[in-house]
């Protein structure tokens, strides 16, 4: 069933995985934990909104990266640039320069998703669909536990070191992550895009690859309904912390706390519920009953706000996510193109990811400037009328896909273009 290539290659592109969560979480904790001390939790979506800026730089460099010199050297500079920017915003915050905080807060929503998503471009682009259901789960099992000893050191160290201290943590993390990512190219291959895709002929973003096809444009909608509701949870969630968790030391070691047991739950989810369910459960049921359990639990928070039941609707929201959601949200990647897995993919799960939040984080910046003060009962009814609709775009999706599968099982040449 799995060729031996392809284990060394799982176990490589695995360990890349675990490495960059781990220094994920000490860096989300950190960056939110500064932004707030230095700008206040009313002025996150400030931060949010220039996220997507920064992603298509990110993503223009990335593009070209991968014409210039492949998929294998693109993820290993990618890697290592995060690594020296990271330092230099260490430096500058350690000479009290504040304004890094914001730089970190931004840079930390871009390079994560670049990164991630390479390592899902090659696991798509090296597996069969039926490998792909046995493999996803464990694979984001094993990323996710460096999520888990990521974020129990930080609950740990950030009262010990100081909350600038661990952001050397992520820097040196990713000098790891790049190595074992050209492993994993070595023992898997390095996928080639056909002649009419090499050196970015038809775009080096994707932006092209991605408006011709109907089915990848439903991709991209699905993500930005899953990130509006991301969004408005996170946003709660911070506000709620900021007022129950007034000392940056101790927010950051909370954070910390909650996101080191994200990725336990996640990684319980990843290795037991992923692999039965996509092997078991209809992919539609999977992706109509995500959304169903997000507006329950917003419906909690609405009824009864605290930071215990912030706390848990945005948990749910990540773990499902990082879970049945990711490894269900791949296979739809699986059937289709080079460029569409390599640059349409980064476009739509990237800056889509990005752009989303960015951008309903710039309307609720929008109104509370005309208003004043959001109440925050209406970010979890955001999340209710927000996961209502998300549940129908599932659907449709769903059907497309399994149009194209019908077609790729035949020996038919699959269409972008349903």
């Amino acid at each position: 069933m799995f060729p031996r290539r392809l284990i060394y290659a799982a176990i490589s592109i695995s360990g890349a995985a675990c490495f960059v969560l781990f220094g994920y979480e000490f860096i989300r904790s950190v960056s939110s934990s500064l932004f707030i001390e230095a700008y206040g939790a009313e002025n996150l979506p400030r931060g949010m909104v220039a996220v997507p800026p920064s992603m298509i730089v990110m993503l223009y460099f990335y593009g070209r990266l991968l014409s210039w010199l492949g998929a294998t050297r693109a993820l290993a500079i990618t890697s290592l640039f995060s690594a020296i920017l990271i330092l230099g915003c260490y430096a500058a915050l350690s000479r009290g320069m504040s304004f890094a905080a914001a730089i970190i807060y931004v840079f930390r929503e871009a390079y994560i998703v670049i990164v991630i998503e390479q390592f899902w471009s090659f696991v798509n682009s090296v597996l069969t669909t039926e490998q792909a259901k046995r493999i996803n789960g464990p694979f984001c099992a094993v990323a996710s536990m460096g999520s888990f000893l990521g974020g129990t050191l930080v609950s740990k160290l950030a009262t010990v070191l100081g909350t600038k201290a661990l952001l050397l943590f992520t820097a040196g993390s990713l000098v790891p992550t790049a190595a074992l990512g050209v492993l994993a190219y070595k023992f898997g291959g390095e996928p080639k895009p056909s002649a009419e895709e090499t050196g970015g002929k038809l775009g080096h973003i994707g932006i092209r690859t991605l408006l011709r096809s109907r089915y990848l444009i439903f991709i991209g909608v699905l993500i930005i309904s899953t990130q509006i509701v991301s969004t408005v949870l996170d946003l709660r969630f911070n506000a709620l912390a900021e007022m129950e968790r007034p000392d940056t030391d101790l927010r950051t070691a909370f954070f910390g706390s909650v996101y080191g047991n994200l990725g336990l739950a996640a990684g319980i989810l990843q290795l037991v519920a992923v692999p039965l369910a996509l092997r078991f459960i209809a992919l539609r049921y999977i992706h109509l009953t995500i959304p169903i359990v997000h507006f329950v639990s917003s419906l909690v928070l609405t009824v009864s706000p605290s930071l215990r039941t912030g706390t848990a609707a945005y948990v749910t929201f990540k773990a499902l996510d990082y879970s049945l959601f990711r490894a269900g949200k791949e296979l739809f990647y699986m059937p289709l193109s080079y460029d569409s897995r390599y640059r349409a993919k980064q476009v739509i799960d990237s800056f889509g990811y990005r752009f989303s939040k960015g951008g309903s984080a710039g309307v609720l910046e929008l109104v509370r400037l005309g208003v004043g003060t959001i109440a925050g009962v209406a970010y979890s009814i955001t999340a209710m009328v927000v996961a209502a609709l998300w549940a129908p775009i599932a659907f449709g999706l769903v059907r497309m896909y399994q149009k194209l599968e019908k077609v790729e099982k035949s020996g038919g040449t699959t269409s972008e273009t349903l």
